[in-house]
């Protein structure tokens, strides 16, 4: 239920930053250069420039810093059962199976048969020569 909410907070927070991070001035633009601020004289009118990037900055930093807090407090509030040792300190599946042999498989090489004659082209010609 908490992990629920704390990601909900998560997402919220990632939308505002993305907003905030787009928002920012960017080689002399922005935000100031909207609202006709840049059109009429292009002095520093209108909305403020650096007042509106401080304020971007600081809240670009402000939620940077929720979202790593919430991250982090979002391992440690995933619900889990209560287990004391993983499955490998446990053994895995089957812990209590014997270890069998494995099952014995014919060879991929192939074997000579050392029972049949060596030369059967003598016999199959009927003695002569």
């Amino acid at each position: 239920m908490l992990y629920n909410i704390i990601v909900a907070v998560i997402a919220i927070i990632c939308f505002l930053l993305i907003v905030v991070v787009l928002l920012q001035p960017g080689q002399g633009q922005g935000i100031s250069g909207m609202g006709g601020a840049g059109a009429i004289g292009g002095g520093g009118g209108g909305l403020g420039a650096r007042r509106t990037a401080d304020l971007l900055s600081k809240s670009t930093s402000v939620l940077a810093a929720a979202f790593l807090v919430l991250c982090v407090l979002a391992n440690f509030a995933i619900d889990r059962q209560t287990v004391d040792r993983s499955i490998l300190q446990e053994g895995g599946p089957g812990v209590n199976a014997p270890i069998e042999a494995p099952a014995q498989t014919p060879s991929a090489v192939p074997q000579q048969q050392s029972d049949a004659p060596a030369e059967q082209n003598s016999d199959d010609n009927g003695g002569e020569n």
